[in-house]
């Protein structure tokens, strides 16, 4: 399972500051496996992430190797300036891949790329650099901010936003590959302020299957469907993914004067135990979470009956789109 920033580490899981002692890390580590063994009543999901997180620090060897940062994947943003691809309408890169510490390099592909537009992740790489530098302290110079060992140092609700941005890359990414029949908007405004904040929601995707509204997340841990709403262990209780961007995507559907075929909630494949979840009823009814891997059969299928855009609506909704759609 790939490894995300917001990710419990191997401390977190053993509820440990990472500078304590050996010995007192291994006693942590024992008294854990007794209070979470299934034999004794415990939990055996807990049993096995507190056995995983011994494997990577358990060792004077293996926890310098982790807090060097060694196996962890890159998290430094790609691309420079064709990362963003703006008005021109290139195809936007796909999200960092975490691949032992390096930078990926891409070959130029002859591939027709979707249309792409606005920058994927850039306000929350943007939020993480900015609490990071916080957080390590005026005046701190800060060679490499997306450094494995210093990302995972850092404080989870800091980490969080690197995992948002990362995951609205990999989102934006999957899109491009689909060809010149899509089209996706990145950070799209939709008209409405929460706490004095402009609202956005993350991709607006056009294609023969329809118009999706999408959010792309990462909660570092499993989600479900519940009562048509998405919950998990790293969900805040407070937090509503599926209303939220269903109150986003009627205000901008208004503005633009479109409808929207699904909205959709993209997740790591690991945070789902099944491969789609459709909420089956309700206002919210149609609306899916899916596993990342799985994104480019929902925007080529649809869901369910709905039916597919001829191609004159969807050059229609494209122009309609491209002269309303407000980017932030």
């Amino acid at each position: 399972m790939p490894e995300s920033p917001v990710d419990p580490t191997p401390y977190e899981v053993l509820g440990v500051d990472p500078r304590v002692g050996q010995e007192e890390l291994r006693r942590a580590y024992r008294r854990l496996l007794r209070q979470t063994h299934p034999d004794t009543g415990g939990d055996a999901v807990l049993f096995v992430r507190v056995q995983r997180a011994w494997e990577r620090v358990g060792t004077p060897e293996d926890r310098a190797a982790y807090d060097r940062g060694q196996g962890a994947r890159s998290v430094a943003p790609e691309g420079g300036p064709a990362h963003a691809a703006g008005a021109s309408g290139s195809a936007a890169t796909p999200g960092s891949g975490f691949q032992a510490g390096f930078r990926s390099r891409r070959a130029p592909s002859s591939t027709v790329k979707a249309r792409s537009y606005g920058h994927p992740g850039g306000q929350e790489r943007e939020q993480y650099l900015a609490l990071l530098r916080e957080w390590v302290g005026r005046g701190v110079s800060i060679a490499d901010p997306y450094d494995p060992a210093l990302v995972r140092s850092a404080p989870r609700e800091i980490r969080a936003w690197l995992a948002k941005a990362i995951a609205e890359e990999s989102t934006a990414g999957i899109v491009g590959t689909l060809g010149i029949g899509y089209t996706i908007w990145n950070n799209v405004l939709t008209g409405r302020t929460l706490g004095g904040v402009p609202e956005t929601i993350d991709h607006v995707v056009l294609g023969p299957a329809g118009l999706f509204a999408i959010q792309s997340e990462d909660w570092g841990g499993e989600v479900r469907l519940r009562k048509g709403e998405i919950v998990g262990e790293g969900v805040h209780p407070d937090e509503e993914p599926l209303r939220e961007l269903g109150r986003g995507a009627r205000s901008l559907a208004r503005s633009l004067g479109v409808r929207f075929t699904s909205l959709v909630v993209v997740v790591p494949d690991a945070a789902l135990t099944e491969p789609m979840a459709v909420v089956e009823r309700g206002r919210l009814a149609g609306a899916v979470v899916v596993r990342r891997s799985l994104l480019p059969q929902l925007l080529r299928n649809g869901v369910g009956s709905a039916d597919r855009a001829s191609i004159d609506r969807a050059f229609e909704l494209r122009t309609r789109l491209q002269n309303g759609i407000r980017l932030a």
